[in-house]
């Protein structure tokens, strides 16, 4: 008897077929069978299931000699199960690596429970992923298992079969079938969650949801969306059979509303001419299930059922009434409404614009403000890197001169207190870029910034350039996305300063960046806080991450592909500390062009949205990297790097680059994620030889990153001290913060000298 069956029906799918089947036979978790069944498909569905029944055992392939339907078909293949939980995937879907062994662990935790829910990721054809808004629901804090009527906001998740297992003999207890018609999850769903007995969730994506751009039911415009209505008579049926569940029926009769007003204003479902009948319908379902005065228990009320919004009072208005014109002239009036406010707003927009650009204008006619400094990074995203390093050091070392930092609002919280604080685009925006003297950025400001004589521009630049930069970009197309030279060389003529850490940065910059600017070797002030912080800091930023005591902590910080449309992870991180054993731990860094989490779990900590990358790397043990600028910076701490490579020919075709990092490194290279977990299993990370590389990677790109930078930059720019600077302390030299991490051994803090101030721990790359 295996553990799990899955049962997939398979209709007319035969593009998407293989990749289901791929994701159920690949499973790290194997004790499970794989029950196909051919709904009778008219194209290869059928002799693809044949394959690989006779390539793997596990699969058993069902034919049914005619088409029944998803319903059906899920109905046959559970006949046929053998296994202690039964799991539908549906034909164009995929289950997540590792999805298997997931389940079975929180089975087991949570003593074997009815039903399992655990949730799931749509997918687009665009490539980009986008996971269930109410995952929250999906927590496993407090106890488990549990009823639903102990967490009745599961109601808010999908109520679809494939997002769940469900124990066989739970499911035979009760006589669940799945129904003929459209919609078949409704009157499986609700009864298996209001009869289970005991219910647990897995906060995990487990399954990929595919949204195909045609083909799918929910986008098929028929009139067996009128199948809905049976589907909810046979939920209402299924109450009035167990009186213990009437509790229920006012949460369904509002559930099964919404799903009914979901269906009638979503445009191509229904075919025209027949919106009419399907609200009338409804109407009459309205009226036979509600109940007059009754009224949900407080402790079954799921949260967004208290006040409910205008908008879905008024939608279950029409389908109380049956108000098909008024739903046809209120659509009418709101459609009016939003072409008009949209053409209000553009000239409300236009207008402000050209008020905008006039108040520029006149500001930069008036006399520069030698006592200002604005300050910005990474678009406008936040404070941080090596222009908030020099923010701070302006105000330690330069204390006349008054800064401030411009931000979106969504990032204005990780702007210390001190500079002021500025919005794109706001008036207050254009006075500070027409009459500060100083405008640092690690890119260019806005393009329509006019530079004033007498303005003093530091550009920081973000990090050591491995991949090619600039200039470079005109032999990688793909790289370059379409990208202004010209307007890239006009920003670079507003450039006074470039900061460069090594000589290679300087010769780099120098021929893609070409200008008139004068190149500053003083070292990346974002690097300052790795010579200045304390083991009493490594220890409070590894608590406020909650690594645990003792653990090892590896950073994994991907960069951007190019030559990729989706950012898919290259490293199964799950399975790496899985395999590593319960010392380690990842600190999971997403690119800031990623958009989403790598990875999370247990031993998995997503840190994607840390607004300090310094203390990222301050809180681990080792940098887990392929070919991010990171590895530079990381190198001033004499911690171990490994640098994972499995597609550098092809990112190097792509971006190029300007050395092989593979005859070069900081540290061991892996070229697959075996390969990576052998080098932490056997402790070569940490050995000899990726010491040795080590140091000569630090000596080559690490010679002037000694804690001084940012006092250096200020020194020269703003106090016009190009004498006397701090000495520069060469790397064999310096001692690095020791890690905090029980059994690694690193030489104790030494005292470097430091500047007055303390200067904060800046923001990602």
């Amino acid at each position: 008897m295996p553990r799990f069956s899955v049962i997939v029906p398979a209709y007319q799918v035969q593009a998407y077929l293989p990749e289901c089947l791929d994701s159920v036979l690949s499973q790290s978790y194997p004790d499970l069978e794989l029950i196909a069944v051919d709904d009778c498909s008219p194209d290869a569905c059928g002799t693809i299931i044949d394959e690989y029944a006779a390539r793997d055992a596990r699969v058993r392939a069902l034919h049914l000699p005619e088409n029944q339907g998803l319903g059906g078909a899920r109905n046959a293949g559970t006949a046929q199960a053998r296994g202690d939980y039964l799991i539908f995937l549906d034909s164009d879907d995929t289950l997540t690596p590792d999805t298997l062994r997931a389940i079975a662990d929180r089975i087991k935790e949570t003593g074997d429970p009815d039903v399992l829910v655990y949730d799931y990721a749509r997918t687009f054809w665009t490539g980009r992923a986008e996971r269930n808004k109410v995952a929250p629901q999906l927590t496993e804090e407090g106890p488990a298992p549990f009823r639903l009527a102990d967490r009745p906001g599961l109601l808010r998740v999908l109520m679809v079969a494939w997002n769940k297992a469900y124990r066989r003999e739970f499911v035979e207890e009760n006589g669940l079938v799945f129904p003929p018609g459209f919609y078949e999850d409704t009157p499986w769903t609700y009864p298996a969650l209001m009869t289970a007995g005991s219910i647990a969730t897995l906060d995990r994506v487990c399954v990929h949801y595919r949204q195909r751009r045609q083909g799918s039911i929910l986008s098929t415009t028929s009139r067996r969306h009128f199948d809905l209505f049976d589907q909810y008579d046979r939920v209402f049926a299924f109450l009035d059979e167990r009186p213990e569940l009437a509790c229920w029926r006012p949460v369904l009769f509002r559930r099964m509303i919404d799903h009914f007003t979901t269906v009638f204003t979503s445009a191509g479902r229904l075919p025209k001419g027949s919106r009419g009948e399907f609200l009338r319908t409804a109407r009459a379902h309205y009226r036979r299930y509600h109940t007059d005065g009754a009224k949900t228990p407080p402790a079954l009320s799921v949260p967004f059922e208290r006040g409910y919004p205008r908008r879905t009072r008024l939608r279950h208005g029409l389908v109380r009434y049956g108000l098909h014109r008024t739903y046809r002239a209120l659509q009418w009036a709101m459609s009016a409404r939003r072409r008009t406010v949209k053409a209000g707003a553009k000239t409300v927009r236009g207008l402000r614009s050209a008020l905008l650009q006039l108040h520029y204008r006149i500001q930069l006619r008036l006399p520069l403000r030698a006592d200002r400094a604005v300050f910005a990074a990474y678009w406008n995203r936040g404070h941080g890197c090596n222009p908030g390093a020099l923010e701070a050091a302006f105000r330690t070392h330069a204390p006349h001169v008054r800064t401030a930092w411009i931000a979106r609002p969504e990032h204005h919280h990780t702007i210390p207190p001190g500079p002021r604080r500025l919005r794109p685009g706001t008036f207050g925006y254009w006075t500070a870029l027409a009459r500060s003297k100083y405008l640092v950025n690690n890119v260019n400001f806005d393009r329509r910034l006019k530079k004033r004589p007498g303005q003093v521009f530091v550009q920081t630049q973000h990090g050591t350039p491995l991949k090619h930069m600039g200039l470079d970009l005109q032999e990688h197309p793909a790289a370059a996305a379409g990208m202004d030279f010209e307007e890239l060389l006009r920003g670079v003529d507003k450039w006074d300063y470039v900061l460069s850490a090594n000589r290679h940065t300087t010769l780099t910059w120098e021929r893609v960046y070409p200008g008139g600017y004068r190149t500053l070797e003083y070292g990346y002030p974002r690097n300052d806080v790795f010579q200045q912080a304390t083991s009493a800091d490594v220890t409070r930023i590894r608590e406020s991450l909650g690594v645990p005591e003792g653990a090892v902590a590896l950073l994994y910080a991907p960069t951007h592909r190019d030559y990729r449309r989706t950012q898919r992870p290259a490293l199964d991180l799950d399975r790496i500390v899985r395999r590593l054993g319960p010392r380690f731990v990842i600190l999971a860094r997403a690119h800031y062009w990623h958009g989403g989490p790598l990875a999370s779990g247990a031993r998995v900590i997503d840190v994607s949205d840390h607004p300090s990358v310094e203390s990222l790397c301050l809180a681990a043990d080792a940098l887990v990297t392929d070919y991010s600028s990171l590895m530079f910076d990381y190198a001033n701490l004499d911690r171990p790097i490994v640098v994972h490579t499995g597609d550098w020919e092809a990112y190097s075709a792509a971006r190029g680059t300007y050395f092989d990092l593979r005859s070069s490194p900081p540290g061991a290279v892996a070229r697959t994620e075996d390969e990576l977990i052998d080098i932490f299993a056997s402790g070569h990370w940490r050995g000899s030889r990726s010491a040795q590389l080590r140091a000569a990677f630090r000596d080559r790109f690490c010679r002037y990153d000694d804690g001084r930078a940012a006092e250096r930059v200020v020194r020269h720019v703003v106090l016009g001290e190009t004498a006397g600077l701090p000495e520069f302390i060469p790397p064999a030299e310096r001692h690095p913060v020791p890690s905090a991490a029980a059994g690694l051994t690193h030489p104790p803090l030494a005292t470097v000298p430091q500047p007055s101030g303390h200067l904060p721990v800046t923001e990602s790359r």
